[in-house]
C-alpha cells in the first residue's frame, strides 16, 4: 500500500504558524483531528472526493463538516451561481432572491411565516436568542449541556476571550433529562426567554444520542405552556433528516428554527425561520452583515432545494448511510470489538465500546486515512448524495484491515 504523502501540507502549516494564530484554527485545526497523519491543507474537489495539495485522494466522508449535501461541486447549484455571479453577488442591497429564497423555506417549514438570513450558524443561534429574550422580555437561556451551538461568548466550546458575565443567564441540562429540564424551568420561572437544542444530540468528543420517546414534545409542550421560545438548531441536521426540517421526523414543533449547513451545498448562508407571533420581536432586533445580502449563495440554496427535493436526496443519502453502518457493525463483530455506532444514518458517528478516551478511534480513523476514506475520530460523520454503493463498498474494502489494527494496537 502506498502510504499518502503530507510534506507539502507540512511545509504549508509551517509558513502558516508564522502569520496565522495557531496556523489553522477552529473545527479544522489539526490538533482536533489527526497531527501528522491526516491533510491539512485541500485542493480540490469533485462528488465525494477530495484532494489535498500533496495530490492525495480521499473518498469523504465528512463533506466540509456538513455542509456538502449533493456533492462538491454539483453542476446544477455551481452554474446556478455562476449565472448570478455574472450579474453580481454584492450590491448595496439585496436582490429579488433574498424574497424567492424566504417564500421557498416558508412553504416547507410547516409552523414558520417569515426567514431572515446570515453566513453561518452561529449568526442565527445567537440571533434568535436575542429575539427570545426581546419577545419575552426575560433574560435567562437554557441548552444542552456539551451541545454546539457556534463560537459566541454564549456558547463557545472554546475558554479565551469570554468572561462569567457572558454566561450568567445561560443554564445547562442534560440531553433526555426532561426533569432536569422541567427543574431548571421551576427554578427560574419568569425568568426564562428561551431553551435552545438540537435535533439529537451530536457532539464532539462523544456520541451522538437520538432523543428519547416525549423528550423533545415534552420541551415543546413545557414552553407553550410557561411562555418559552423553543429555538431548533437544525444547522447539522436541517436537509439531511427532512425537507421541512428535523422537527418534522421527530414528533415536536419548535417557535425558531436554525439552518446553514446544507442550505447551499457549500455556499456561505445561513437561515432562522420563526411563527408569525415572533415577526414583531424579529423585526427590533438587528440582523446585518456586509456580505448577508450576497446574491450568489442564494442563487445556489435555490438550486439546492430543488435537488433535494426532485432527486429525493435525503432518502438516498439514509440507504447508503444504512449501508455503510451494516458493513463496519459487521467487521466489528468479525474481529470481536464493540463499538458504538450511533445518531442518524445521514450523519453517523462510531466509537469503540470498551474506551473512553478515543485511542482506538484514532488508530481506526488512522488506518482508514492510509487506504484514503477520510474518516474523523472525534466528530460526526456525513454522507452525501454523490455516495453511491460502490463508495460505500469502497470505504467497507478498508474496514476490516482498519478493525484489525485497531485490536492490535490495544
Amino acid at each position: 500500500m502506498n502510504r499518502p504523502d503530507f510534506s507539502k501540507s507540512a511545509a504549508l502549516f509551517a509558513r502558516a504558524l508564522q502569520v496565522i494564530p495557531g496556523g489553522i484554527y477552529g473545527h479544522t485545526s489539526p490538533a482536533l483531528a489527526l497531527p501528522g497523519t491526516s491533510p491539512y491543507y485541500a485542493a480540490r474537489a469533485e462528488g465525494c472526493r477530495y484532494w489535498d495539495v500533496d495530490g492525495n485522494e480521499f473518498l469523504d466522508f465528512m463533506c466540509a463538516y456538513g455542509p456538502i449535501v449533493l456533492g462538491y461541486n454539483h453542476p446544477e447549484v455551481e452554474e446556478a451561481a455562476a449565472r448570478q455571479a455574472r450579474d453580481g453577488n454584492c450590491f448595496n442591497h439585496p436582490t429579488g432572491l433574498m424574497v424567492q429564497l424566504a417564500e421557498r423555506l416558508v412553504s416547507l417549514v410547516d409552523f414558520a411565516s417569515w426567514a431572515v438570513f446570515g453566513k453561518n450558524g452561529a449568526d442565527m443561534t445567537t440571533w434568535c436568542v436575542q429575539v427570545a429574550r426581546e419577545h419575552t422580555e426575560a433574560k435567562k437561556i437554557l441548552r444542552v449541556a456539551g451541545a454546539y451551538h457556534g463560537s459566541h461568548a454564549w456558547c463557545s466550546p472554546g475558554h479565551g476571550g469570554w468572561i462569567d458575565e457572558d454566561r450568567a443567564h445561560v443554564h445547562a441540562f442534560p440531553w433526555n433529562d426532561l426533569d432536569a429540564f422541567r427543574d431548571l424551568v421551576k427554578k427560574h420561572r419568569g425568568e426564562i426567554a428561551g431553551v435552545i437544542t438540537t435535533a439529537f444530540h451530536h457532539p464532539a468528543f462523544g456520541d451522538s444520542v437520538m432523543a428519547a420517546p416525549g423528550f423533545l414534545r415534552g420541551i415543546q409542550e413545557t414552553c407553550r405552556a410557561e411562555g418559552i421560545v423553543f429555538i431548533l438548531d437544525d444547522v447539522r441536521s436541517g436537509f439531511r433528516l427532512h425537507l421541512g426540517g428535523s422537527h418534522r421526523v421527530l414528533d415536536f414543533e419548535p417557535d425558531l428554527v436554525c439552518f446553514c449547513k446544507a442550505l447551499a451545498n457549500g455556499h456561505p448562508i445561513s437561515a432562522a425561520l420563526g411563527r408569525k407571533e415572533l415577526q414583531p420581536a424579529a423585526g427590533r432586533v438587528f440582523l446585518t452583515g456586509s456580505y448577508w445580502n450576497s446574491a450568489v449563495p442564494m442563487a445556489a440554496a435555490l438550486s439546492t432545494l430543488i435537488v433535494i427535493e426532485r432527486d429525493g436526496v435525503i432518502e438516498r443519502i439514509g440507504k447508503v448511510g444504512a449501508q455503510l453502518r451494516e458493513g463496519f457493525v459487521k467487521a466489528a463483530a468479525k474481529h470481536a470489538l464493540p463499538i458504538r455506532y450511533t445518531g442518524h444514518d445521514s450523519m453517523p458517528f462510531m466509537s469503540f465500546g470498551d474506551e473512553t478516551n478515543f485511542l482506538r478511534s484514532q488508530v481506526f480513523c488512522r488506518e482508514m486515512m492510509q487506504c484514503g476514506v477520510f474518516l474523523h475520530p472525534h466528530h460526526n460523520w456525513f454522507l452525501c448524495a454523490a455516495h453511491e454503493s460502490h463508495d460505500i463498498a469502497q470505504a467497507l474494502a478498508a474496514v476490516d484491515d482498519a478493525m484489525a489494527a485497531a485490536k492490535a494496537a490495544f
